[in-house]
């Protein structure tokens, strides 16, 4: 019989209270900040974020259908390009690696990065979206930490002017994306870096992102789905793609005389050999072992790599990021074997597959605890999280504490989750999101939730029956202990009396914030 709780609360979550508990004392309690309340620790910022939430995004509201299409509803290219050109074309001046497809961009992204950083070059990360602070989506230095603040605001004082002269000649219509990605291209100019790894957005063959014309490009990153980009030095597939869209792809980047490296080719193996735990850090024993003769003469060995982002999923994005490296080598860059393993090694990304520190789950009140964080929000990203934790953890009783945003698939989400490990209990909650109508309701996610446990045939006891209140009752949800602004309660001991327990925090970007957020206070 599975648990199923919902946690009740308001989406004004700094005002309102909600509670709820597995059994047991030890509360996990999490805050949403607001943007406006993050800027208290970031003034420097405060112009800026203004400026960028007075314009429109699509972040927030939803992109619409089309956007990403060469259609009337599609997003117009020619904004960003008019907008660069006023800017002096600051993407111009410097090499890129462009990376779209719809997942793994992110991850592929920060390998990437990582290894080039591990060279010594000095690399401009552009990726989306970010989690505490819009800092993160631009990366600069040695170790790629997120652009310090008055960098940033430095950079946008600057160009400020000529982005009211382009606001204006577009009669308001320039995005929130599109205003941050010039600035972020700005900044990279000014910074002169070596190259960029540059994270398409969500627009698509319409993505602003795409103003980097092919020869700028030094290589383009597919990941799984896309067309864009295909006239580069480099087309580097990352996959494994269905036969008829890799087809398609193929044959575009042939017509555009670009070669094309697979790193789903049957000369691309990767294994993985064990999981091990250092210092309440899981990390996973891999080897890479890539030698391909197609379009460009590739080979290299990676064995015994320490990895600490975890799962088969991130394995193929660190294979993925290694022949697009390897491509880059071959046109002569200097990348060792050596940056390579470092590079893949030292890689980590907040919010995948991310274990709280003992400290962390300290200061959410969980002394001990095994928290796991994962921005998991599709049928596809739920069955990669729950392959990582079934091969991370095989014995593991699990207990889950879940929001969503309306425009997702739930019950393809809930059933993945279900099926996929031994949830004992799951907490439905919702995290704020910007646009109040892109919020799923608790009530609405529980019944997702009961509907996937039919469909699956798995017993469930949830907040509507009875036997809930039994359960409370007899202790073993206890609702007694309450405090200002928490959101979510839920205690551990009712998984602690078994093997391994973990609790998985998941569902959306929105709810990882507010978790971090108070592991960090």
């Amino acid at each position: 019989m599975r648990f199923l709780n919902l946690l009740r609360r308001c989406p004004r979550l700094t005002r309102k209270r909600a509670r709820a508990h597995f059994s047991g004392s030890e509360a996990f309690s999490t805050r949403m900040l607001g943007s406006k309340q993050f800027l208290s620790t970031e003034p420097e910022l405060e112009d800026f974020m203004n400026y960028l939430d007075s314009l429109k995004n699509y972040e927030k509201s939803g992109v619409p259908k089309g956007a990403g299409t060469d259609s009337e509803d599609g997003f117009d290219m020619g904004r960003i390009r008019r907008l660069m050109d006023r800017l002096g074309n600051p993407h111009n001046k410097f090499k890129a690696i462009h990376i779209a497809g719809t997942k793994g961009k992110g991850s592929t992204a920060a390998f990437i990065s990582s290894i080039l950083r591990a060279e010594g070059y000095y690399v401009g990360c552009y990726t989306s979206p970010h989690i505490l602070t819009i800092r993160e989506r631009m990366s600069l230095g040695k170790f790629g930490e997120p652009v310090p603040a008055e960098m940033l605001n430095c950079i946008f004082q600057k160009i400020r002017p000529k982005l009211d002269e382009a606001i204006h000649q577009e009669n308001g219509s320039l995005s929130h994306f599109e205003v941050l990605t010039a600035t972020a291209f700005s900044l990279f100019a000014e910074e002169k870096i070596d190259i960029a790894v540059i994270e398409a957005g969500l627009g698509g063959a319409r993505d602003a992102t795409n103003i980097i014309c092919s020869s700028g490009l030094a290589a383009s990153v597919i990941t799984t789905i896309g067309e864009e980009h295909l006239a580069a030095l480099g087309v580097i597939l990352g996959g494994p793609f269905l036969p008829y869209i890799e087809k398609i792809l193929r044959d575009k980047a042939y017509m555009m005389q670009s070669p094309v490296i697979s790193a789903s080719d049957p000369g691309v193996k990767t294994t993985i050999k064990s999981l091990n735990v250092l210092d309440g850090r899981p990390y996973q024993f891999s080897d890479i072992s890539i030698k391909m003769e197609r379009d460009f003469q590739l080979s290299i060995r990676l064995s015994d790599l320490k990895m600490h982002m975890l799962g088969s999923h991130q394995l193929q994005n660190a294979s993925t990021a290694a022949c697009m490296v390897l491509c880059l080598r071959d046109q002569g860059w200097r990348i060792s074997d050596r940056s390579l393993r470092t590079g893949i090694e030292n890689t980590c990304l907040i919010g995948r597959c991310q274990f709280l520190s003992f400290k962390e789950s300290e200061a959410l009140g969980l002394p001990g605890a095994t928290i796991l964080l994962d921005g998991a929000h599709t049928k596809e990203s739920a069955k990669a999280l729950m392959d990582t934790i079934r091969m991370s953890f095989p014995e593991a009783k699990l207990g889950f504490v879940v929001a969503m945003a309306s425009d997702k698939d739930h019950l393809a989400f809930a059933k993945e989750v279900l099926s996929g490990g031994q949830v004992d209990a799951v907490f439905l909650t919702e995290a704020e999101i910007a646009c109040k109508f892109r919020t799923t309701s608790a009530p609405l996610l529980r019944d997702r939730w009961i509907q996937a446990a039919k469909e699956l045939n798995i017993g469930t006891i949830h907040d509507t029956m009875g036997e809930y209140q039994d359960l409370l009752k007899r202790g073993l949800v206890d609702s007694r202990r309450d405090a200002e602004e928490r959101i979510i309660i839920a205690a551990e001991n009712s998984l602690r009396a078994r093997n391994q327990p973990i609790l998985v925090v998941t569902g959306s970007l929105h709810i990882l914030s507010s978790v971090l957020a108070s592991s960090h206070k």
